[in-house]
């Protein structure tokens, strides 16, 4: 079987080593044909997007060998779909200078570093070109302009300064210069190829997230506005852009002016199975590696998309589950894509909830729709401003999926988005950030009062107080009775002279908790919990924790182990209430 390539982002390396690639390279064929002069392509991280420009770079490149002579692309073509396109895509292969840039190494704590990185990579891409030096063409004014991008760069960033305000300038004018960088680069490649160029932008809006998150967001700003304005506005040797990114981000003018600009989301029918795993190309893969019977599994895990008017799957997670499984039979799935970032937006959300987005977030989790007014032009700055904007970003990144969509009868300018979880393993996100995030609400509060409820045997506190801190979280785990255990549990961490244990054996079972006493007068005191799905089964589930204590003589095998009293609590949790009677009342 053929080596998965995970982490591989390079076309050329999945055909040089001949690693398992499922087909998209009609994505030239259609970026050609329905694209825009400038195409930016909007979809969640780890769907293929950089491997997408890769791709487009090796079949639109002209690039030397280590020996100077032309390399030939029809190798890393051939028996792929674009083969079969019409000769007008076909003679483009090879044809064009190409000038490739990434930027997601702005992820830096202040602009300055955030700046230095993606000056970085534009150096790179002049040294890539470095064979301009000698070229017969370029004039030697322009090959000295070219080479000043490149030649010693580094020698700013270690220039000494006798103030900061010079210093601040001076980095002004560095800002200012590169900001123009790409222009100056594809007049070079033009007049050497005598071709127009192709641009390509990888992750444009990672450093705007980044900025915003860390508080540079204006300056950031700035700079990719004037970075994208010289290159893709007022640059005669444009041939065509392609600009990958998670979010449109236009309100901050970041393409300002850019009449040409085509934006495709995954609210687009075109490109809809340009980047992702198709049904169809999930289930051949999961064949060609003899996991039939693994199909329900995936689509369960890892469906749930919907591009345009097609089902796909999530194409980081699909190939991770292929081969961990094939590597490991034994092995489960697991929620891959969720641990290749920080997932602050969800975090975010979770944190600042009012009581209405709470309420949303139980419908979610219970596997229930919202629906949302839909509008793509949002920036970061617009993420608090209202619910609908979160809502927002969390479709558009993933986090949420489109089931249907309606246009308002008083504005047709107005769409609407049913939307629910795509699938279990966006739930796994959701459900362990709101865990952590209740667990922090628990630790924040002040549990004296409690503490004393319970060791005075007062159980209307003791159902007030919990009830209480219940009302506060979202019903993530409704019935889920190991979760009202370990919750309850860290509540009694802190009694005073007492120790809690958890399922440790008494009498003929094992009692969910019990506080065992640091003074041997003291009485140990049991906790049987017991959850039902509906109020008026409350009571019952009361009874049926009072019945285990008794029938499984927890109370007889405490004192079995020495000590000299013993106080039960039966506790029958439902969503978010509770009611907590003594065993010694019952019985």
């Amino acid at each position: 079987m053929k080596k998965i390539g995970i982490g591989y982002e390079d076309y050329k390396e999945f055909i040089d080593n001949d690693m398992y690639y499922i087909d998209k390279t009609m994505l030239i064929n259609d970026v050609v044909e329905k694209g825009g002069k400038v195409t930016l392509f909007t979809r969640p991280r780890r769907f293929g997007k950089t491997l997408a420009l890769s791709m487009l770079r090796t079949f639109f490149e002209f690039e030397y060998d280590r020996d100077g002579n032309p390399i030939e692309k029809k190798k890393y073509f051939e028996g792929k779909k674009i083969m079969d396109a019409p000769e007008k895509i076909l003679s483009m292969m090879g044809k064009y200078p190409v000038i490739k840039l990434s930027l997601k190494s702005a992820k830096q704590p202040n602009f300055q570093n955030a700046f230095m990185k993606l000056r970085e990579e534009i150096i790179s891409e002049f040294e890539r070109h470095a064979y301009l030096e000698k070229s017969e063409i370029l004039s030697e004014e322009k090959k000295e302009t070219f080479k000043s991008f490149y030649k010693n760069a580094f020698a700013w960033a270690d220039r000494r300064y006798e103030s900061k305000e010079e210093e601040k300038e001076d980095f002004s004018k560095e800002v200012g210069r590169y900001s123009t960088a790409l222009k100056t680069l594809s007049e070079c490649l033009k007049m050497h190829h005598n071709e127009n160029v192709i641009i390509l932008l990888d992750e444009y809006d990672v450093p705007l997230e980044n900025a915003y998150y860390e508080g540079f967001y204006k300056e950031m700003v700035g700079f990719i506005r004037s970075l994208f304005e010289s290159a893709l506005k007022t640059n005669d040797a444009l041939e065509r852009a392609v600009i990958t990114g998670c979010l449109r981000i236009s309100k901050e003018s970041i393409f300002t002016g850019l009449n040409h600009l085509k934006i495709n989301s995954i609210l687009d029918v075109t490109f809809s199975e340009g980047f992702g795993f198709t049904e169809t190309e999930t289930e051949h893969m999961l064949i060609d590696y003899g996991l039939e019977s693994n199909i329900p599994e995936v689509k369960e895990w890892y469906d749930g998309y919907l591009f345009g008017n097609k089902e796909i799957y999530n194409p980081w997670s699909v190939i991770n589950y292929v081969d961990s499984i094939v590597n490991d039979a034994r092995k489960f799935p697991r929620p891959f894509w969720a641990n290749t970032s920080s997932n602050q937006i969800i975090k975010d959300m979770i944190w600042h909830a009012n009581d209405e987005m709470k309420q949303e977030l139980d419908i979610l989790i219970n596997g229930g729709t919202i629906e949302k007014q839909i509008h793509e032009d949002i920036t970061y700055d617009d993420i608090h401003e209202s619910e609908d904007n979160l809502w927002n970003f969390l479709f558009f990144t993933g986090y949420m999926k489109k089931v249907s969509e309606r246009r308002d009868d008083q504005n047709e300018e107005i769409t609407y988005l049913t939307m629910r979880i795509p699938n279990i393993e966006i739930r796994s996100i959701y459900r362990n950030q709101i865990s952590t995030w209740f667990e922090k609400q628990v630790k924040s509060e002040d549990r004296s009062v409690l503490h004393k409820a319970v060791l005075d045997g007062d159980t209307e506190t003791i159902e007030t107080y919990v009830s209480n801190l219940l009302a506060k979280s979202i019903s993530t785990f409704d019935s889920e009775e190991s979760f009202y255990h370990g919750f309850f549990l860290s509540l009694l961490y802190g009694v005073p002279n007492y120790m809690p244990q958890s399922n440790r054996e008494e009498g003929d079972g094992r009692p969910d908790i019990v506080l065992y006493p640091n003074r041997p007068k003291d009485p140990a005191i049991i906790f049987e919990i017991k959850t039902r799905k509906k109020y008026n089964e409350m009571e019952d589930g009361l009874r049926e924790a009072y019945d285990q204590i008794r029938d499984k003589q927890y109370e007889e095998g405490v004192f079995e182990d020495g000590y000299m009293g013993a106080v039960s609590y039966g506790i029958c949790f439902c969503k978010k209430s509770c009611i907590v009677g003594a065993y010694g009342d019952y019985n």
